[in-house]
């Protein structure tokens, strides 16, 4: 079928909106109707190449979309079902199916490689094989995705442009701190960035109980909203000569968790400094290097330094829980969202990247 997509075709180039070639869905994959589609980081990563996905390429990885047509041998779901989509994962090693796709030993190239997960691409143009993303290629206004990746919308009443973002930054940070840390209650955490996951950070830390949560960013306008979604405290790291040192005064010694949302080293290197004796504090990207004294800076207090991969979740079971909360009024994500019209996508991507938007979603219908 026709479809109308926005492809990168060089290193760092603007998005193009061009007609392509759709394949049926084939065993196992259903064709979704594109409502909305996160704009990420990790698609600009994509796009600049730090992220090698073979171009030309179709990049998206957060849709969310209405089932139009079902494959093969697909029970799961059924033509009008709402859904959002996720990472993607081979469904056969010992990771998947100890229910952990994160941890797919194919996930590099299943995800960043331009492929779905049988090797193959869906997406043409004259004759030419395109590239997608995370097995999606959701900047489009139709994508075939494998039923792994899908997971069924269970409330009527949200709107799918916030669905969206829940399958990658909101499960990445919301999850680091439900599954990596599982903080306890009157708990202190430090949360290093303030943008969608941070954010999502935040709010889950609420949830979970914890006394003091501090947010750490350079934004006023972000830092008031941090506030307002669950910290209790905010650092600007613009006017803070010392952020260590304050927080181990507001939490007179240290927090016990800290998570870097950021990807700059000197701000991961604070956050494990932040935490107190047993602390934890985990890294969800980095961009550079990164030196750390194993003996002062980790054996010397027993602290913990972890990354974690797409928030340690498994989607299927994890993003109806998010939405649980975000229905129940505890996990308000919307406040971050800002909504842009597809063939604005160019636009999208310079506000988020300026930080005029928080969370960036394009809305193709």
């Amino acid at each position: 079928m026709k479809i109308k997509a926005a492809l990168v075709y060089e290193k760092g180039q603007p998005f193009v909106i061009e007609e392509l070639e759709l394949d049926e869905p084939k065993e196992g994959e259903i064709l979704v109707k594109v409502v909305a589609c996160g704009v990420c980081h990790t698609d600009e990563g994509a796009q600049f190449q730090a992220i090698p996905v073979p171009l030309p390429a179709v990049l998206g990885h957060e849709g969310a979309g209405i089932v139009e047509k079902i494959g093969p041998g697909v029970t799961e779901f059924k033509v009008g079902d709402r859904v959002g989509f996720s990472f993607s994962s081979c469904g056969k090693c010992e990771e998947c199916l100890d229910g952990h796709p994160y941890a797919c030993k194919d996930f590099n190239t299943i995800n960043f490689g331009g492929i779905m997960p049988d090797g193959t691409t869906r997406l043409h143009k004259d004759g030419k094989d395109i590239a997608t993303f995370f097995g999606q290629g959701a900047f489009a206004t139709h994508a075939v995705v494998h039923t792994r990746q899908a997971v069924k919308v269970p409330y009527d009443d949200i709107d799918l442009g916030v669905v969206a973002p829940f399958g990658c930054g909101i499960q990445t940070g919301a999850g680091a701190v439900f599954h990596t840390l599982n903080p306890k209650f009157d708990s202190s955490i430090a949360v290093f960035g303030c943008g969608t996951v941070g954010m999502s950070a935040i709010m889950a830390a609420r949830i979970a109980g914890c006394k003091n949560i501090i947010a750490v960013g350079g934004n006023p306008k972000s830092l008031k909203l941090a506030l307002e979604l669950g910290a209790t405290h905010t650092i600007n790291r613009k006017e803070c000569d010392d952020i260590v040192a304050e927080i181990k005064e507001i939490t007179k010694g240290g927090c016990h968790y800290a998570i870097d949302t950021s990807g700059v080293s000197d701000f991961v290197k604070k956050a494990l400094a932040c935490v107190r004796f047993k602390g934890t504090a985990v890294v969800l990207g980095l961009t550079g290097d990164l030196t750390i004294n194993v003996q002062e800076e980790l054996m010397g207090e027993a602290k913990s330094l972890v990354g974690v991969v797409e928030g340690d979740a498994n989607s299927k079971t994890f993003i109806p829980k998010l939405l649980e909360y975000y229905h129940e009024g505890k996990f308000p994500v919307d406040r971050l969202i800002k909504f842009y019209d597809f063939k604005d996508i160019n636009t999208a991507f310079e506000e988020s990247h300026q930080g005029v938007a928080i969370k960036s979603v394009l809305k193709m219908q």
